[in-house]
């Protein structure tokens, strides 16, 4: 199996040195956390949704995408997800990557410096060949949609 090597640059070393680079936590860690590169506390009311800098950009090999994801116990503690869960960061981009946090809960949430608030999941990806047809083969499920096998 071949591992992909991600690229990591810091953008303000001088500045974010303190903040940890994207890390698996255990030997066993789907996902590497991310860390909040943020200057002050902040808070974020309910409902309120925020992009959240974490001071690095990354290049991705070709064929692979990272998934960035919401961490649980921020989700079941504090109702803390990500706005567009799973977020994709795409091989070619090259621009400092940030979380869209919200706050679903009922009470404000404070983020500090440093804070782990995401993860990040490194995947295969395919580009599909796309071939426009008159008609699609029929299946047993066919155009049965939400619900269609009950609750």
């Amino acid at each position: 199996m071949n591992t992909p090597t991600i690229k990591l640059l810091r953008l303000h070393p001088e500045k974010d040195a303190d903040i940890p680079l994207p890390r698996y936590m255990t030997a066993q860690s789907a996902g590497m956390d991310i860390s909040a590169a943020i200057d002050l506390d902040f808070t974020l009311e309910p409902g309120a949704i925020h992009m959240i800098p974490t001071g690095f950009a990354m290049a991705i090999p070709d064929g692979f995408e990272a998934q960035i994801r919401p961490r649980s116990g921020l989700a079941v503690k504090h109702g803390i997800g990500l706005i567009n869960s799973p977020g994709t960061i795409d091989a070619d981009y090259r621009g400092e990557i940030k979380i869209a946090v919200i706050n679903l809960g009922k009470e404000p949430h404070v983020f500090h410096r440093g804070d782990r608030i995401a993860q990040m999941i490194i995947k295969r990806v395919y580009q599909a060949d796309v071939l426009v047809v008159e008609q699609l083969d029929e299946t047993g499920r066919n155009t049965g949609g939400f619900g269609h096998t009950g609750v």
